[in-house]
């Protein structure tokens, strides 16, 4: 029997540790290949995964030894925490580790995109010094919407903050009079208020039966035409073909996405946009980032596998 099964690249000192001390089995590409998972999951107690990895009911069921889920990161869409809580399976995430690391990466593409640096930087290096035709915007003084005032988002509001934007927010398990507000001074808005509203609009949304596609083509027509998109979070809750058509149309200026609906994506018009920066999920890929996940996720399996109570529980 194997103490660890990890089915996804996830590598760091503790992990290095983790392999040393335990029985691993590490194999990067193994969720892309649902039955051999669903082979070697049959004799593993612990399970690590990053967002590939589909533990859904049939693999919960396919695993009679499992005793806990460790999720390296903090969205846990791809795990039935509700099904593995029934089995008596721990489920473990890491909510804090990579949120300073997704928040900064937000304020470098609105940054991106308000001062044109990618479409800069690439006629530059064809040869080009077109000054006046990469004229940008200054953040000073500009309204930034949330979609989401979690903690990234928070962190995210903090930094724009800084740089003298308005803050206005969207998130429905959010108070008028909440204390990340009023140290901001932020402001509690409609949706669409905000959407008509913000200069930047970023969204930090998680990943639920409530959000997925929860912005369309319709949400995206009531945005300021010289106004700026983009997410960190989930692409699943974006509509992307109507984000693509709302840009075609130049009902917005521009936007930037880390996150794809499908990823690996397809071809998409996106792909050929010049007003759209387009990055593969790499939001909470720093260095101090994973470390702090890697070493998380396995602290925890050590716990578990040693009958102790893990520290990072998530509890649906």
């Amino acid at each position: 029997m194997n103490d660890v099964l990890v089915t996804e690249n996830i590598q760091g000192v503790a992990m290095n540790r983790l392999i040393k001390d335990l029985d691993v089995e590490f194999d990067e590409y193994l969720w892309q290949n649902r039955d051999l998972l669903k082979q070697k999951i049959q004799e593993t107690q612990a399970l690590i995964v990053r967002n590939q990895t589909q533990v859904n009911q049939e693999l919960i069921d396919a695993a009679p030894h499992l005793k806990i889920v460790a999720r390296a990161g903090a969205g846990l869409d791809n795990v039935d925490t509700k099904y593995a809580h029934e089995k008596g399976i721990v489920v473990c995430f890491t909510p804090d580790a990579n949120s300073l690391s997704v928040a900064e990466l937000a304020i470098g593409l609105m940054l991106s995109l308000l001062r044109k640096i990618p479409e800069a930087r690439q006629d530059t290096l064809t040869g080009g010094w077109n000054r006046l035709k990469f004229t940008g915007s200054e953040l000073y003084g500009k309204t930034f919407g949330l979609i989401g005032m979690g903690r990234i988002g928070t962190l995210t509001a903090t930094r724009a903050h800084a740089f003298g934007m308005k803050i206005i927010a969207a998130d429905p398990y959010l108070s008028a009079d909440a204390p990340q507000l009023e140290q901001l001074n932020g402001q509690l808005v409609p949706l669409d208020e905000l959407l008509s509203q913000a200069d930047v609009v970023s969204c930090h949304s998680p990943l639920t039966p409530n959000t997925r596609k929860m912005l369309t083509y319709q949400h995206f027509c009531k945005m300021k035409p010289d106004a700026f998109f983009i997410n960190t979070s989930r692409g699943e809750v974006v509509d992307e073909h109507g984000l693509t058509q709302a840009l075609l149309e130049h009902k917005l200026a521009g936007a930037a996405l880390d996150v794809r609906e499908t990823e690996p994506p397809l071809q998409s018009p996106l792909n050929q946009m010049e007003n759209v920066i387009l990055t593969p999920h790499i939001a909470a890929f720093t260095l101090e980032a994973q470390n702090r996940v890697v070493e998380s996720v396995c602290k925890d399996v050590r716990l578990v596998l040693s009958g102790q109570k893990a520290i990072n529980v998530f509890e649906p």
